[in-house]
């Protein structure tokens, strides 16, 4: 992941705790997944737009 190994990735989660404290975690954890879901879900809506756009035929080739 990221090039991180278990140690860092510990390091990194006991920092956060200390920071944002552990009932804070969850919370953010969810934003998190909320963000990446409505950014996957942008993405997958402009390439589908992108693909009908491809299937439109041209009446003047025809």
């Amino acid at each position: 992941m990221f090039g991180l190994g278990w140690p860092e990735v510990g390091i990194i989660a006991v920092v956060a705790v200390l920071v944002f404290g552990p009932k804070k975690i969850p919370e953010l954890g969810s934003a998190l997944g909320k963000t990446l879901r409505g950014f996957k879900d942008e993405m997958d809506a402009e390439t589908a737009d992108f693909e009908d756009a491809d299937y439109v035929e041209d009446p003047e080739q025809s």
